[in-house]
């Protein structure tokens, strides 16, 4: 596989398993991935995987094309999948083929900004 992916679990969630996506997805990875998700799902008592693709630049079609079967493969087990750190490109590329609503992103929760104390 030519695509570094790191899994892990998370302390602060448990039933969560942390996959990493270092690098561009080729059609020769999917299959890898699949697989890698498949083993991880069935050996542990995780709830979901989490994809973290920030590191992912240049998100192509091969791309969507194995997020949307990893979601495949987590559903199979009755888990789920949900895409964190999701450039803009690969957003509008799940949108524009018609899987923003199969593929499940996280929102960031950002905290909210802080202002000045008000003197009376």
């Amino acid at each position: 596989m030519s695509t570094p992916v790191s899994a892990l679990r998370l302390p602060h969630e448990p039933r969560t398993i942390l996959l990493v996506i270092s690098a561009p997805i080729t059609r020769a990875d999917i299959n890898v991935l699949c697989e890698c998700v498949r083993t991880l799902l069935k050996e542990s008592d995780a709830s979901s995987v989490v994809c973290d693709l920030s590191a992912l630049v240049d998100p192509d079609a091969v791309t969507v094309d194995a997020l949307a079967r990893l979601q495949l493969t987590a559903r199979r087990h009755g888990r789920q999948l949900r895409l964190r750190h999701a450039c803009k490109e690969l957003r509008d590329l799940l949108a524009l083929m018609g899987l923003s609503n199969v593929v499940r992103l996280e929102t960031a929760l950002r905290p909210k900004p802080r202002g000045q104390a008000e003197e009376r």
